[in-house]
């Protein structure tokens, strides 16, 4: 085999380690925050070097015990590639589609979280330019406003990516919400942000109080600021933040590894 072949071997595999690791650590997190609800929800990460497959637990994995070496390969088509276990249907029928027609959707992470469900559960979801971080978070979100029932059919999974379009969070009308992204970093950053603008916008509601909206010349200001954020380092911010969180981890809970 010629030696680019052979580094390039390895860097693939160095890169899938990673990733199982990324998307352990991501599960682990999930609980950590309070963003799981039991067994159910998916998260899942295209695997590197592959357009037809990724990473999905085995249904009734609690995210608790997720390490790097719980994953299974799940084809686009539904097979499994390696790994055993039961393919959760709804996790196959949303995130397979999504990830097989959204570019930027290496990682795509769908829960029911509290406070963005509680929010998709109300006649009007949207987020309100009340504070800096729900502008942050409003300008990347799309919504879903029609449930359709329990997805288990592909073609719900297909839909939800048309919706979701170039945005990067989808509130899903009485339901929950997605977020994808380049990386796991990215997608698990604008899921911890969305549960945050969705808990404080909630308490801010619950006062009774009028909300003090922000005049639409400072989002618009705003928004392009977050269009072009201030990086450290040539590093995006989200992998500053997951990168700590990780390191939470490596204190706490470091068998996420293995």
């Amino acid at each position: 085999m010629p030696l680019e072949s052979v580094e390039h071997v390895a860097d693939l595999a160095a890169a899938r380690r990673q990733a199982r690791i990324d998307l352990a650590a991501a599960h682990r997190l999930a609980v950590m925050h309070g963003l799981h609800e039991g067994i159910f929800n998916h998260l899942t990460l295209r695997v590197p070097g592959y357009s037809d497959r990724y990473y999905q637990i085995p249904f009734g994995t609690h995210w608790s015990e997720v390490r790097a070496s719980t994953f299974m390969e799940i084809g686009y088509d539904g097979t499994h590639r390696t790994g055993e276990g039961e393919i959760e249907r709804s996790c196959y029928c949303i995130h397979a589609p999504i990830h097989r027609d959204n570019a930027g959707a290496a990682a795509v992470f769908h829960t029911h979280m509290p406070f963005a469900s509680a929010l998709a559960r109300l006649e009007d979801p949207r987020i309100l330019p009340i504070g800096q971080t729900e502008i942050g978070t409003m300008m990347h979100t799309a919504y879903d406003d029609h449930y359709t029932g329990p997805a288990l059919d592909p073609g719900e999974g297909a839909r939800l990516a048309q919706v979701l379009g170039e945005k990067t969070v989808l509130m899903m009308a009485n339901h929950g919400v997605a977020t994808v992204g380049r990386s796991v970093a990215e997608a698990y950053d604008r899921l911890y942000y969305v549960e945050r603008v969705a808990q404080i916008q909630l308490y801010a509601m619950w006062t009774g109080q009028r909300l003090k909206h922000l005049p639409a010349e400072v989002v618009e200001v705003t928004m392009r600021e977050f269009r072009n954020p201030t990086t450290y380092g040539g590093i995006p911010n989200c992998e500053w933040h997951f990168n700590a969180l990780k390191r939470i981890l490596d204190r706490q809970e470091p068998d996420y590894k293995e």
